[in-house]
């Protein structure tokens, strides 16, 4: 399992290598955990695939928070684990938010923050990090540019994920051609959807909500 997590706010530079590296760890059956909140959060969650995917969040498990990734954490709950350490009904505060990040963060193997500011409640999961002895990482940005994980390059306390592939290979997994999305290989053919559902049973409706495919007149295509 890896923790990912960051800003509310991501640039697109951000929003498109959180998304790939994401989706390219889940594809190695590597389990993504984050917090379910806007922004990395929600990219982490839907480049991981809601199957392959956990969402710790802040409040009680009958609260869909926030309400704009409502229809994410609904789709997680039915498809993937939401976890809280918080009782029915119980919601989101300050301190509930730093508990729920010490979750995140204890569950990964290694820690991944794609984009931060100074004084970032990210950089609160990097201690929690740096007290369990994981390791952390984060994408290279521009100068003036997530200057919270550009002090943690600056004082030796993360490393630089310069190459999505090459880095999944350094955690001991191979991205080369066979390691493809076998599913969306199988789609290029337009085969029907009953023959999809045979092959891939529910993949099928999670790629159809991530927008992988698409089914129409009894036939999937991309």
């Amino acid at each position: 399992m890896i923790s990912i997590v960051g800003t509310r706010r991501p640039n697109s530079y951000t929003k498109k290598f959180t998304h790939e590296l994401a989706q390219k760890l889940s594809n190695q059956n590597i389990v993504i955990v984050s917090g379910a909140a806007m922004g990395v959060d929600s990219l982490a969650h839907n480049g991981a695939g809601v199957s392959n995917t956990i969402a710790v969040v802040a409040n009680g498990l009958d609260i869909r928070y926030p309400a704009v990734n409502k229809n994410l954490i609904s789709q997680i709950e039915k498809n993937g684990l939401m976890l809280s350490q918080f009782p029915q009904s119980e919601k989101a505060r300050a301190y509930t938010f730093v508990q729920r990040n010490e979750i995140v963060v204890a569950l990964g193997d290694i820690l991944i923050v794609t984009q931060a500011d100074r004084n970032s409640g990210s950089l609160r999961s990097v201690e929690f990090a740096l007290s369990m002895g994981k390791k952390i990482y984060t994408l290279p940005h521009r100068i003036n540019e997530s200057l919270g994980t550009q002090d943690l390059l600056k004082e030796g306390l993360a490393e630089v994920i310069y190459d999505i592939d090459s880095f999944i290979e350094s955690l001991g997994y191979s991205c080369n051609e066979k390691n493809e999305d076998e599913l969306l290989e199988f789609c290029k053919s337009y085969p029907t959807y009953d023959e999809a559902v045979s092959k891939f049973g529910e993949r099928i409706f999670e790629y159809e909500l991530l927008g992988k495919i698409k089914i129409g007149n009894g036939v999937i295509s991309l």
